[in-house]
């Protein structure tokens, strides 16, 4: 009786693999997900390291210039006028100026600093040429200035401490208060620097947008006094809600009202994200 004979394979009839042959299924490495961990941390490890080569002047330019205003205003205004909505008129600036600094560390520093690293120093070239693909770069982008600015927003805080400010255990809170806003802000930053061509025309988004929202934010006096439409379009106003979430961490939340407030900066950084993301990818790879 015969039998068949067996191959290497251990399959009757089977013919052995060559050697040195792929594997059933090899092939390219595949994406784990859409955004990697590892991807963002690696570009936000590069941002940190980065940014310890320069984080005095950085952090000077951030900080300071809020601190100025509230000095100038609190002290300058405050001289006329003491109270505001029952609270004193450097604490009301104090907790205000909070959003300002948020929007210098976060949309200034996206807008130049993207474009730079864009446009003249190829950085972002050099890094998509690594796994990472447009959504984790401007994802991990965002979550370090997000960071960094929401930290940077707390030193007007201290500052009004310093000149009169009681302290509340709400202010604990306003890091994570900021977060949404400096995220979505940053992103905003990210989608101007992939709209323009020279970092000139950086100049009309700071006067048609930044500007004005930065002047009817509540920051430096309430909005009651303008008109009855420019109130409505503040609560379109990102910094408006920031600063009415701040203030509320320092004297008292308005219950569900800071919730709804809360959740539009969510919205706000959700949407600022998407769409920097989709410029990007237009600007970086078509």
């Amino acid at each position: 009786m015969s039998s068949t004979p067996q191959h290497p394979s251990g399959a009757a009839g089977a013919p052995a693999p060559a050697t040195g042959a792929p594997r059933p299924g090899a092939g390219p490495r595949k994406r784990l997900g859409r955004l990697e961990r590892l991807a963002i941390e690696g570009v936000m490890t590069r941002e940190v390291i980065n940014w310890l080569s320069f984080w005095k002047s950085s952090t000077f330019s951030s900080t300071v210039e809020p601190t100025i205003y509230l000095l100038a205003f609190g002290f300058g205004f405050g001289s006329i006028v003491s109270e505001i909505d029952g609270y004193d008129y450097v604490d009301y600036v104090g907790t205000g100026t909070v959003a300002t600094s948020v929007l210098f560390g976060s949309a200034f520093s996206a807008m130049f600093g993207s474009f730079v690293k864009r446009e003249f120093q190829r950085t972002y070239d050099a890094i998509l040429a690594a796994p990472v693909d447009v959504e984790e770069l401007v994802t991990a982008e965002a979550l370090w200035m997000a960071t960094r600015a929401s930290v940077y927003g707390c030193f007007p805080l201290l500052v009004a401490m310093i000149f009169g400010l009681d302290p509340a255990w709400g202010m604990l809170l306003v890091p994570l208060l900021c977060f949404p806003c400096a995220f979505g802000f940053a992103s905003f930053g990210l989608l101007i620097s992939a709209i323009v061509r020279s970092i000139d025309s950086f100049s009309y988004y700071q006067s048609l947008i930044l500007t004005p929202l930065f002047l009817v934010a509540g920051t430096f006096f309430p909005l009651d006094g303008l008109p009855r439409g420019i109130q409505i379009a503040s609560e379109l106003n990102p910094l408006h809600h920031l600063v009415e979430l701040v203030r509320g961490a320092a004297f008292g939340f308005d219950g569900w009202h800071d919730v709804a407030r809360f959740a539009a900066l969510i919205v706000f950084a959700l949407v600022m994200w998407r769409l920097a993301i989709r410029q990007s990818t237009k600007r970086l790879i078509t």
